[in-house]
C-alpha cells in the first residue's frame, strides 16, 4: 500500500506527474494565495507561532552546554537546577506554541477547503448536462473531494513545512557558528551523506509501491465486481464462488508479499539513516576532542555537546527541504486540476435581461431547430412544430432518432445550435432558468430516487407540501394503495436509487413527485417502456387523466401510451418524417406504419384505436 502521507517515494515524482508537471506562473501563485487573503490575520499569527516555536525548540540544545559546563563540570547545583528548569520551561512554552500554531493552521486550512468546496459545488451545479455526460463522474467526484481535501494538506504540511524547516535550519546554523565555526563546518560536511540513504530508499520504495498500487487496484476491482448486487447475482447463478475466492486469495497473497517488501525497505532505510546520523556527532566529538586537548583549551565539553545537539536538529529540516520540490509540484498540480474546473464556463446561463413571467401556460414551439453534440453528426435537423395549451403531442421513432434530445432542449438542459425553442411565445434562452424549469415536469424512463424515504423524495418537488397534498398526489399517481400497505407508509425507505422498489413503483412515485411540482408542461419520456404489462397499466391509468387536461408531450415505444395524443410526430434521422393522428398515420405506409406493425400491433388486442379524451375530461 502507498505510504500514509500519499507520497510514492521521497524525492520522486510519478511518470505521469513528470509528464504533466504544471507550469508555475505568477498568476497561478497569486490565484492560490488569494484563498489565504480572507484569513491573513490568522496567517500572521501562524507565521509568528512558527518562528517562536522554531527558535524555542532549539534553545534547550544551547542550554545543554550551560548545564554541562556551568552545572555539572563546575559542580554548581544552583546553576544546574536553574538551567534544567529553564530548559524545561522553554520546552513547555515551545510545545504550547506548537499546539496553538497547529490549531490556527488547521483552522485556516479547514475554512479554505470549506470555501473551495462550496464554490466548486455551486459552480458544478451551473454546468450543463454536456459537462456531466462528457466528463468522467469519478473524476468530478475526485476533484470535489480528494483534490480539494489535498489543499488542506498543502496548507497544514507543505506551506508550513517550508517556513518551519527554513527557520529551524537558519536558526540552527546561526547558533552552531556562534558556538564554534570550525566544528560547525565539520558538522555541515556530514549533511550530504544524510541524503544518500534517502534517495536510495526512495527509488526502492517507489518501485515496490508502483507494484503495490497496481495490486491494490486489482483487489478493489475484484471487490467492486464480485461484491456488488449484480456481481453477486452473476457469481451465484454460475456457481463461481470458489473460483472467485481463489482469484481473490492469489492477489491478496501477492499484496501481502509486496507490503512485507515495502516494510523491510523502510527498515533498511532507517538503519542506513541511523548509521549516517551517528557519523556527524562522532566526527564532532572526535575533531572537537582533538582541538580541545591539543590546540585550543578554551573549547568546552558543553560547546561540543551543543553542536552535536544542534546538528541532530538539522537533519530533519534538511531532508524535508530536499524533498519539498516534490510536494510543491504535486501541490501546484492539484491546484491546477481544481482551477481547470473553475475555469470551465457554464454553457447554460441566464441572459442578462432574463424574463420571468408571472405565470405559465406551457405552450411550446420549435422553429427550424438544429442540434448536435458533435458537429460531424447532427442529431436534429430543421425541427418545427407547435404545442398549444392543453394539447398533447406524442413523439415516436426508432431508437437513436433524437426524441429524448428534442425534449431536453425545452428546459435548456442543452441549447439549440440553430433555430429557436419558444415557451409561451418567448425564446427559452431569454427566460429565467429557474422559472422555465419550475414550469416543466419530466418523467423519464430511468427514474432517479434519492436514498431516503418516499416522503423525502416527494418533498424534493415541493418542500412545503402538506400531508394531504402528498396523499392526493400519490392517489392521482396510482401509488397510494402500495404506500398504505407499507409498515411506515410515506416514511418507507426506498434504498439507493430506489432499489427496494419495483420499476413500476418508482415510476409512479416519480409521477407523484411531478404532480406536487404542478408544472405547466408535463413530459413523459419512455415512462413505461421497461415495465411489465401490469405495471404499465397502472402507470397508464395515472398518466391518461393528466394528459387529458394538461399540456403534455409523450415519448413512447408502446401504442397504449400515445393513442390519446392530439398529434403524433414521427422522428427519423433527426427530422420530422410524418405527423398526424394515429388513424391518419397507421394506413399511410410510412415510418409510423412500420413502427405500428413491429412494435404496436400487439397492443391493439387490448386497446381501442378510437380511444381519445376531450378537453376537460378526467
Amino acid at each position: 500500500m502507498p505510504p500514509p502521507n500519499g507520497r510514492l517515494g521521497p524525492g520522486y515524482l510519478t511518470d505521469e506527474e513528470k509528464k504533466n508537471k504544471p507550469k508555475v506562473t505568477k498568476a497561478l501563485i497569486k490565484r492560490i494565495f488569494s484563498y489565504l487573503k480572507p484569513y491573513r490575520l490568522q496567517l500572521v499569527f501562524v507565521l509568528a507561532a512558527i518562528l517562536c516555536s522554531a527558535v524555542l525548540t532549539l534553545l534547550p540544545s544551547v542550554l545543554t552546554g550551560r548545564i554541562i559546563d556551568d552545572g555539572l563540570i563546575a559542580k554548581n547545583m544552583k546553576a544546574l537546577v536553574f538551567y534544567i528548569l529553564l530548559s524545561f520551561g522553554v520546552t513547555l512554552v515551545a510545545n504550547l506554541i506548537g499546539i496553538l500554531e497547529s490549531y490556527l493552521n488547521t483552522w485556516i486550512a479547514q475554512h479554505i477547503t470549506f470555501d473551495m468546496r462550496n464554490s466548486m459545488y455551486s459552480h458544478l451545479q451551473k454546468m450543463s448536462m454536456r459537462f456531466f455526460t462528457t466528463n468522467n463522474q469519478g473524476d468530478i467526484i475526485t476533484r470535489m473531494t480528494s483534490d480539494i481535501s489535498g489543499v488542506q494538506q498543502i496548507i497544514t504540511s507543505t506551506l508550513t513545512s517550508i517556513i518551519s524547516n527554513a527557520v529551524t535550519l537558519t536558526v540552527a546554523l546561526v547558533l552552531m557558528f556562534s558556538e564554534n565555526w570550525k566544528l560547525a563546518l565539520v558538522g555541515i560536511a556530514v549533511v550530504p551523506l544524510f541524503v544518500i540513504p534517502t534517495r536510495s530508499a526512495g527509488k526502492r520504495r517507489w518501485s515496490i509501491t508502483k507494484d503495490s498500487q497496481a495490486c491494490s487496484d486489482e483487489i478493489n476491482g475484484i471487490l467492486n465486481e464480485t461484491l456488488s448486487v449484480s456481481g453477486q447475482l452473476l457469481v451465484k447463478q454460475f456457481g463461481m464462488e470458489e473460483r472467485e475466492y481463489d482469484h481473490y486469495e492469489t492477489v491478496n497473497r501477492k499484496m501481502i508479499g509486496l507490503n512485507i517488501k515495502e516494510s523491510m525497505a523502510g527498515r533498511w532505510f532507517r538503519m542506513a539513516l541511523g548509521t549516517f546520523t551517528n557519523i556527524g556527532p562522532m566526527l564532532i566529538y572526535l575533531v572537537g576532542g582533538i582541538i580541545m586537548m591539543r590546540f585550543d583549551k578554551s573549547i568546552t565539553v558543553g560547546q561540543i555537546s551543543v553542536l552535536v545537539a544542534l546538528l541532530g536538529k538539522m537533519y530533519m529540516p534538511v531532508n524535508q527541504l530536499l524533498n519539498i520540490q516534490v510536494d510543491w509540484i504535486r501541490s501546484m498540480a492539484m491546484f491546477t486540476r481544481i482551477f481547470e474546473y473553475y475555469d470551465m464556463k457554464p454553457e447554460i446561463e441566464n441572459a442578462p435581461d432574463a424574463v420571468r413571467p408571472s405565470s405559465a401556460e406551457g405552450e411550446v414551439e420549435f422553429r427550424n431547430v438544429r442540434f448536435y453534440y458533435d458537429p460531424e453528426r447532427e442529431i436534429l435537423h430543421d425541427i418545427s412544430f407547435t404545442l398549444s395549451k392543453g394539447k398533447c403531442i406524442a413523439i415516436v421513432g426508432p431508437s437513436g432518432s433524437g426524441k429524448s434530445t428534442l425534449i431536453n432542449l425545452i428546459p435548456r438542459l442543452y441549447d439549440v445550435i440553430d433555430g429557436s425553442v419558444l415557451f409561451d411565445g418567448t425564446d427559452v434562452r431569454r427566460l429565467d432558468l429557474s422559472f422555465l424549469r419550475e414550469n416543466i415536469g419530466i418523467v423519464s424512463q430511468e427514474t432517479y430516487l434519492f436514498n431516503g424515504t418516499i416522503r423525502e423524495n416527494l418533498l424534493y418537488a415541493k418542500p412545503d407540501a402538506t400531508e394531504p397534498e402528498l396523499i392526493e398526489a400519490c392517489k392521482r399517481a396510482n401509488i397510494y394503495d402500495f404506500i398504505e400497505k407499507q409498515e411506515t407508509g410515506l416514511d418507507t425507505v426506498v434504498g439507493n436509487r430506489g432499489l427496494k422498489l419495483s420499476g413500476g413503483e418508482k415510476q409512479r412515485i416519480s409521477i407523484a413527485r411531478i404532480l406536487l411540482k404542478d408544472p405547466a408542461l408535463m413530459i413523459f419520456d419512455e415512462a413505461t417502456s421497461a415495465l411489465d404489462s401490469i405495471s404499465e397499466q397502472k402507470i397508464q391509468d395515472a398518466i391518461e387523466p393528466l394528459i387529458a387536461t394538461r399540456t403534455s408531450i409523450l415519448i413512447a415505444h408502446r401504442l397504449s401510451t400515445i393513442l390519446a395524443a392530439d398529434e403524433i410526430l414521427v422522428i427519423k434521422d433527426g427530422e420530422i418524417a410524418e405527423r398526424g393522428t394515429h388513424q391518419e398515420l397507421v394506413g399511410a405506409g410510412g415510418v409510423y406504419t412500420q413502427l405500428y406493425e413491429t412494435q404496436f400491433s400487439k397492443a391493439t388486442e387490448h386497446i381501442q384505436p378510437e380511444f381519445s379524451y376531450s378537453e376537460g375530461e378526467s
